[in-house]
């Protein structure tokens, strides 16, 4: 039996249309908050020809305004007595997907919101700080019919689906060992949404994903978990490294930092060669790729935008066709993704203030 693989993306593949290029109606987007990662997925979703940039929102009207002004949205919400921007914005009529890049425990409130108010949802990565929060947003979109996805935009890009399509046809012939990590120095600051335990801080729910996403779509969901790592005072974990034990025989070795700066690299060892990602794991630029001890070939992969564009299409692709979850990213995935999260968390004595809530 196959393991269970990571579907390619429409938009993915060898010969696929342009991921700016429309695929049906034009749809209102919502933006909640206005840090890095919103700017850079912002500006990739107003390349996107059937994308309106409607709605942002801040806890500051000042940043809002700005945050609007600069990427042409045509109204922004902030703080407004008792009633947080974000609710501002779920109450617009015009929203129909919400785009949510507050830190990680703040997701589930925000997603929650966004979905009784009838919005389609994507929520970065990690999607909730644990499975019964994520459980609970799958079951409300499902009772109400709205699309619902994690970004993990790893999955969506041309150079993970030629990985996919070049493991699937057997090129390294059965894959027996994984390698990926990624990390890098995180300055030391407690006020920041890496090192609060609030927010969900720690290496774990904040990169270990990118890593994972290679050994799910090589080997699928592993049938034992193994997690080490070190935490700091406040027991967010600083390092950590998950061994991922299959039945088959095949181990995945993942590792994330915030205190090492790591090559951020991925190995797919096979019986009979090996692929490595060239450039960061969670974007990679190349595929080295070694069969029968032949000299090594590399595939390289141009990027649009800052690369979510492909991970964007798939959203609007999915709203426009009525499905309320996309095959590449299914929130099943999410859920078993949240569920080893919270067992390696176990094993690290990580606990978050969302966890007793």
């Amino acid at each position: 039996m196959k393991p269970h693989r990571i579907v390619p993306a429409p938009c993915a593949g060898a010969g696929a249309p342009s991921p700016l290029s429309a695929t049906g109606r034009p749809l209102k987007w919502g933006v909640v908050s206005t840090g890095r990662i919103a700017q850079k997925v912002t500006g990739d979703l107003a390349l996107l020809e059937d994308a309106v940039l409607h709605a942002v929102s801040s806890r500051s009207s000042d940043s809002a305004a700005a945050f609007a002004a600069r990427f042409g949205f045509s109204t922004s919400y902030g703080d407004d007595g008792g009633t947080a921007g974000y609710q501002r914005l779920m109450e617009d009529p015009e929203v129909d997907v919400v785009y949510i890049a507050t830190p990680h425990g703040q997701h589930f409130e925000v997603a929650r919101a966004a979905l009784h108010a009838g919005k389609h949802v994507l929520c970065e990565k990690s999607f909730t700080i644990n499975a019964a929060e994520a459980q609970e947003l799958a079951d409300l979109a499902a009772e109400r019919g709205l699309f619902l996805m994690e970004a993990v935009w790893t999955r969506f890009l041309p150079s993970v689906t030629r990985a996919w399509d070049l493991i699937d046809a057997g090129v390294l012939g059965e894959i027996r060992w994984i390698q990926a990590d990624l990390g890098f120095t995180a300055p030391q600051d407690p006020t920041s949404r890496l090192w609060d335990p609030a927010a969900g801080g720690g290496a774990l729910l904040d990169l270990t994903v990118y890593p994972l996403t290679w050994a799910l779509g090589s080997l699928g969901f592993p049938d034992s978990v193994s997690a080490v790592g070190t935490l700091n005072d406040d027991g967010v974990d600083v390092q950590n490294v998950l061994t991922l034990g299959y039945d088959s025989g095949a181990f995945a070795q993942l590792s994330s930092s915030f205190v090492s700066s790591c090559p951020g690299q991925a190995t797919i060892s096979g019986s009979k060669g090996w692929l490595r990602t060239g450039g960061k794991l969670n974007n990679p630029s190349e595929l080295v790729i070694t069969v029968d001890q032949e000299e090594p070939r590399t595939e390289r992969f141009e990027q649009i935008g800052a690369g979510y564009a492909h991970e964007l299409r798939e959203v609007t692709r999915c709203v426009q066709e009525g499905l309320t979850e996309s095959p590449t990213m299914p929130v099943g995935d999410t859920l078993r993704t949240l569920r080893l999260f919270d067992d390696a968390r176990s094993q690290l004595g990580v606990r978050y203030p969302n966890d007793d809530a």
